[in-house]
């Protein structure tokens, strides 16, 4: 029998078991009862990959970190994954994702600079790093061989419960869900977001399912012509990652501390405010505007007119790149992002 339609959900008033960051109804509604848990994740190197449990996070942001490279950080709440990871080091924009959606965080450590602004941060006990005595919730995984390190988000959930820290149902209202497409789409169904010649990737719109297939770097490319790219696996699901929604955010990049490109390079990406960007969902692309009005904002999207663009209920990934990054239509369906900081 045919299921019955989705209903439209927010930016406000989301029903009890419906996420605010999916849109989508739950079926264990206890889930939704605690912060969201976010993971930092690595994508390189490369034979680090695949990567565990990304493809059941509700949001991902995917945005450079240094030396031409890129990690994730991948926000789960709707969801339990039992393995998640490899884990690796923050970078000063977490700290901006971890107030916006009041989340738990989980990663390895991080340059010192960065590492004090997040421990003098008023989420500093919604912090986990890796430790003695916190495996678990995050464990060194096959020790003697590829030593990833990892996490479960049931017992993340658990583990920072039992440290006595608030872990109750945040307000996480902003995000505004209709299972109907936006008007005045433009046809798009690849998109490919370049930051270097190390770190790129593709979407590829499949109609079949109704979401974007995540395709991956291979080699190194100087240009255009060396670019290949294979299906970026879940190693936790065998299933290639895919995304209801894609959304790549135009935002100011600069150098933090003083430092430059190059061997002790620290980026500051300041995602407040408002700025361009570029929606992508049921193979349509739509110029729409992100806010985060204050600190404490889930990020959304807007029409340019100020009214509320829908993302598809499911899985949103964010794609983060300079507000000087180059965008090309190489060709009809495809929209391109080069990256660039000034």
């Amino acid at each position: 029998e045919p299921s019955a339609p989705q209903a439209v959900y927010g930016p406000a008033d989301f029903p009890p078991n419906v996420s605010p960051l999916t849109g989508k109804t739950v079926q264990e509604q206890s889930l939704l009862e605690r912060r969201p848990l976010a993971v930092k994740i690595q994508l390189f190197p490369r034979n680090g990959r695949p990567p565990y449990g990304v493809s059941l996070a509700d949001i991902v942001y995917d945005y450079y970190q240094n030396f031409g490279l890129t990690r994730l950080h991948a926000i789960f709440l709707s969801q339990d994954a039992e393995t998640v990871g490899p884990i690796r080091s923050a970078r000063l924009l977490d700290q901006q994702l971890v107030n916006m959606y009041q989340s738990v965080f989980a990663f390895g450590s991080a340059e010192a600079r960065t590492y004090n602004r997040l421990v003098n941060s008023d989420f500093a006990s919604r912090l986990v790093v890796e430790g003695g005595a916190n495996c678990p919730p995050m464990c060194r995984q096959d020790p003697n061989g590829s030593n990833k390190l990892i996490t479960n988000t049931t017992e993340l959930s658990k583990y920072i419960t039992g440290k006595g820290v608030d872990n109750a149902r945040q307000n996480l209202n902003g995000m505004y869900f209709n299972p109907g497409t936006p008007p005045n789409g433009t046809p798009a169904t690849q998109i490919f977001v370049r930051h270097s010649i190390s770190a790129y990737a593709l979407w590829d719109y499949n109609p079949e399912i109704g979401r974007y297939l995540r395709y991956q770097d291979t080699q190194e490319a100087h240009d255009s012509s060396q670019e290949s790219t294979e299906a970026l696996i879940d190693q936790l699901t065998n299933a290639q990652i895919a995304a209801d929604n894609v959304v790549v955010l135009s935002v100011p990049h600069q150098y933090a501390f003083g430092t430059k490109p190059g061997v002790n390079e620290v980026v500051e990406i300041n995602l407040t405010g408002s700025g361009p960007a570029f929606a992508f969902r049921d193979g349509q692309m739509f110029e729409v505007v992100w806010n985060r009005p204050d600190k404490n904002s889930v990020l959304f999207l807007t029409f340019p007119d100020g009214v509320y663009y829908s993302f598809k209920p499911g899985a949103t990934w964010f794609e983060v790149v300079g507000s000087t990054t180059k965008t090309t239509t190489p060709n009809p369906n495809m929209y391109r992002f080069d990256h660039s900081i000034p």
